[in-house]
C-alpha cells in the first residue's frame, strides 16, 4: 500500500501529504473499530513496512492522532488507542475549545486598541514580519514567526497584560498553528488574514481591526472543525486512501 501524495478533489484542490493520507487510514481504522479502544496500534517498523512511508511521516501522523485526543503513546510499550472519535484537540497544556474562546476574548479587543495606539515601530514590525512569513516556506519557521505575529500585535495595544497572556499561551497556538497548517492548508489563507489586520492597524481603523481579527479567529475554528469531524463522500476501505 502506496499512500504517497495525491491530489483532492472540489472546486480548490490541494495536495494532500503522505503524512495526511497516513493520518487519516490510520484514524479511519480507528473510527470503523479495526483498532478498538484499548488496542496497541502495530509497530511503528510494521506500519512503515505496511504503508510505505518514512518513519517520519508515520511519526507525524502518529504526533496528529494523539493531539486529536484518539491515543496515547507510552514509553517502551508503544500507541495505544483511548478514544473512537474525535472530540477536542489538546494542544500543550490546552484543549483547542478552551484556546478558542480565550483567544476572542483576547485578540479581538487587542486588535482594537492596537489600531488606536500603534506606534510607527510597531507597524514597521509587523510589516517586516508579514513580508517574512509570505516568503518562508518552511513549516517550522512559519510558525514561530505566526505566534510572533500575534504577540506583536499584542504589544502594540501598548498594555503589558495583553502581551503576558499571549505568552502564556504561545506554546498551545505554535501547537495548533503546526497541526493546522499541516492538515488544514491554512498558510497562504492565514497569511492573507494577517495582511487584512495589519492593513487595519496602519489605518487606524478599530472596527477593521475587530473584524479582521475576528475573521481569522472564525477561519481558525472552521478548519479545525473540518479536520476534528470532516465531511466523508463515501465510506474508506479498511486498505485506505489510494495513492
Amino acid at each position: 500500500m502506496n499512500l504517497s501524495d495525491s491530489q483532492t478533489g472540489g472546486p480548490a484542490p490541494r495536495r494532500v501529504s503522505a503524512m495526511e493520507a497516513v493520518l487519516d487510514h490510520l484514524r479511519g481504522a480507528i473510527e470503523r473499530g479495526r483498532y478498538a479502544i484499548g488496542d496497541k496500534l502495530p509497530s511503528e517498523a510494521e506500519l512503515c513496512r505496511t504503508l510505505e512511508v518514512s518513519r517520519p511521516v508515520l511519526r507525524e501522523a502518529l504526533r496528529a492522532l494523539q493531539t486529536m485526543g484518539l491515543t496515547v503513546s507510552r514509553t517502551g510499550k508503544g500507541t495505544f488507542v483511548v478514544a473512537n472519535t474525535v472530540e477536542d484537540p489538546t494542544f500543550g497544556d490546552y484543549a483547542a475549545s478552551d484556546l478558542l474562546e480565550v483567544r476572542r476574548h483576547i485578540e479581538i479587543p487587542v486588535a482594537g486598541y492596537a489600531a488606536l495606539r500603534r506606534t510607527p515601530e510597531n507597524l514597521d514590525h509587523l510589516a517586516h514580519l508579514l513580508d517574512r512569513m509570505e516568503r518562508e516556506t518552511d513549516t517550522t519557521a512559519w510558525v514561530a514567526m505566526d505566534t510572533l505575529f500575534h504577540l506583536t500585535v499584542a504589544e502594540a495595544a501598548q498594555n503589558p497584560v495583553f502581551r503576558r497572556v499571549i505568552e502564556e499561551i504561545r506554546d498551545a497556538l505554535a501547537r495548533q498553528s503546526a497541526f493546522l497548517n499541516e492538515l488544514g492548508g491554512r498558510r497562504e489563507q492565514s497569511n492573507r488574514e494577517h495582511r487584512a489586520i495589519v492593513e487595519a492597524l496602519v489605518d487606524g481603523s478599530e472596527h477593521d481591526a475587530v473584524e479582521a481579527m475576528s475573521h481569522h479567529l472564525d477561519r481558525v475554528e472552521t478548519t479545525l472543525t473540518d479536520i476534528v469531524r470532516p465531511q466523508r463522500t463515501d465510506t474508506p476501505t479498511e486498505g485506505g486512501p489510494e495513492a
